[in-house]
């Protein structure tokens, strides 16, 4: 691997997601500075993990509930 610059699987273990995250990470541009080469990606390996802006503050947890209407369950 070139210096200076890590796999996606040594990043993903640094990460702790699956290498096919990365590559997904990868493909969509949330990780700045990488390179294809051939089928491989080379990452910075001072590379910040992304965000994935995911809602995380359990505001629609039961939301069917807070409709009013009746529950299928």
């Amino acid at each position: 691997m070139l210096e200076g610059y890590v796999t996606v699987q040594e990043i993903a273990k640094k990460w702790g997601v699956s290498p096919r995250t990365v590559q997904h990470m990868c493909v969509q541009g949330k990780i700045k500075g990488v390179a294809k080469f051939g089928r491989s990606w080379a990452i910075p390996q001072d590379a910040p993990k992304p965000t994935d802006n995911r809602m995380k503050s359990g505001k629609y947890v039961n939301w069917r509930k807070n409709l009013g209407g009746e529950s299928k369950e």
